[in-house]
């Protein structure tokens, strides 16, 4: 990191996409400033937080001045400024792998086991069967997907495993067990081990209330 730059997160604590930025700045040593943001008060609708992201979602980076919204675009700017080959390869097999996890982030991962533990944590009215039941059949994918390879997109961890791990280590807390999927938990302990490493806080609902 450059000497006097100045990083500042804009975040909830308990939300995934959020978690997921403040998870890569630590495992790549960037030492940043958490701005909670009171999404229950409305916080992310005023004006001056409208002003960093017009969509009025966090997370939203602010790097010396560069403001960088949306979770995933916020990975592959960190990866490409300061994480190098190792965390966004430019190779176009790598990079497809990467942006198709990338991809199941936004999509199946939010609308699945982040839909469910929605449910539970704040009440969210999706229908809690379907949504169990989605991220049950994203979780099938992922176990036999990783019963090949290390990591999601190979054999070397990648933002890939930064924006997926958080919604399914904490899948639990919307009434989706894991017990089933040996690979995925062997591969959240693999994340958990790396240097750097920051958990979610976590939230005594669902599964994980004993």
């Amino acid at each position: 990191m450059s000497q006097g730059r100045t990083i500042k997160l804009y975040r909830h604590p308990l939300s995934g996409h959020a978690h997921r930025v403040q998870l890569f700045l630590s495992l790549l040593g960037l030492p940043a400033e958490l701005i909670d943001v009171d999404l229950l008060a409305g916080a992310q609708r005023r004006p001056e937080f409208l002003a960093l992201n017009q969509f009025g979602q966090v997370p939203v980076l602010d790097d010396d001045g560069t403001i960088v919204a949306d979770s995933t675009a916020i990975l592959v700017y960190l990866a490409r400024k300061d994480g190098g080959e190792a965390w966004l390869p430019t190779d176009p097999i790598g990079a497809a792998a990467v942006q198709r996890w990338l991809s199941v982030a936004s999509g199946p991962l939010a609308f699945g086991p982040g839909a469910a533990r929605l449910v539970t944590l704040l009440g969210a009215k999706f229908d809690a069967d379907e949504v169990i039941g989605r991220a049950h059949a994203l979780l099938r994918v992922m176990d036999a997907e990783l019963r090949g390879r290390e990591f999601l997109a190979g054999e070397r961890v990648t933002i890939a495993d930064v924006a997926c791990c958080t919604y399914v280590a904490h899948a639990p807390e919307g009434n989706v067990s894991l017990a089933e999927y040996g690979a995925v938990r062997a591969w959240l302990a693999r994340v958990a081990a790396l240097p750097g490493f920051v958990p979610m806080q976590a939230s005594a609902i669902g599964l994980a209330r004993g």
